[in-house]
């Protein structure tokens, strides 16, 4: 089944990340991190924020984080300046 998923994917050109539950970390400048593919937060603090995924925890350091954006489908986390 994975062999042929992948090749679908390689054909219609998509991401994997679509097709399957792998998250997809974007980092937006130094201050804005954008996380698809989440399965819930497990910690939030203003200095940490620990988030969970189909295929382990990410962990996010930093100061002033904040939650500004969560759906079904992704998380935004930003630092305020």
């Amino acid at each position: 089944m994975g062999k042929r998923l992948s090749k679908i994917t390689a054909f219609l050109e998509m991401p994997e990340e679509i097709m399957t539950d792998k998250p997809r970390v974007t980092i937006l400048g130094f201050n804005e991190i954008v996380i698809e593919n989440y399965k819930n937060i497990l910690e939030y603090d203003e200095i940490f924020i620990k988030v969970n995924t189909y295929i382990g925890a990410i962990n996010i350091s930093g100061t002033e984080l904040k939650l500004i954006q969560m759906n079904k489908d992704d998380i935004m986390v930003v630092r305020k300046n």
